[in-house]
């Protein structure tokens, strides 16, 4: 059963695994709007100056021509929308010490792509923060991740302070109302409870 924890506890968590004597895996996963990103980055900063990298899982997004052919345009974001494949690939070469240096892919939100090789995790790296939301799915091909994780987390956040938060992007972005709500209802919220309902299975839960 995952044990409830708070920031401090997860700094320790990463303090725990940086001090051991290969490279770990920390994998923290959240539904759309759960602040994912915001926290690793947190995370990342409080442990400036140790050799912490992130591995976002965002950059292995399709890209939208691969969707379009795919006919899954408008459900962009959801779990057979991403090349888990190429994530597996990249997370055994980063458990591979005989690999160096390895370029892995950063989604860009503001042209809605991923960029292939856009960040480096060097070999000096000891500890990498893996963050997305399908990390610790139980359903192939994502349970394949699963034996690359030294420990794993899961971030807790109430279904209608989701809502409010991915409205929010939205309304940011400039959608009518009427595409909101079809992101929401349709796309995001389901999503976000697939993604709730692997959440038990984590080490670890951050309210």
């Amino acid at each position: 059963m995952a044990r409830r924890i708070e920031f401090g506890d997860l700094v320790e968590v990463a303090r725990d695994l940086l001090a051991r004597p290969e490279r770990r895996v920390l994998a923290i996963a959240g539904a759309p709007g759960s602040g994912k990103s915001t926290l690793v980055e947190r995370l990342a900063d409080e442990l400036a100056g140790q050799p912490v990298a992130i591995l976002p899982m965002d950059g292995f997004h399709y890209d939208d021509a691969v969707l379009h052919a795919m006919g899954r345009r408008p459900w962009k974001g959801a779990p057979d929308t991403f090349d888990v494949g190429g994530l597996r690939g990249t997370l055994n070469r980063l458990r591979d010490p005989a690999e160096g240096a390895v370029a892995v892919p950063v989604f860009d939100r503001d042209l809605e792509i991923s960029r292939g090789s856009a960040r480096i995790i060097g070999p000096e790296v000891r500890l990498i923060l893996a963050e997305g939301n399908y990390l610790l799915l139980d359903a192939d091909p994502w349970r394949q991740l699963r034996p690359f994780f030294d420990a794993t987390v899961s971030i807790d956040v109430p279904e209608e302070e989701l809502r409010r938060r991915l409205r929010a992007r939205w309304v940011g972005h400039g959608l009518s109302e009427s595409e909101i709500v079809a992101k929401l209802e349709d796309n995001d919220l389901p999503n976000g409870r697939l993604v709730i309902a692997s959440g038990s299975s984590a080490d670890y839960v951050v309210t």
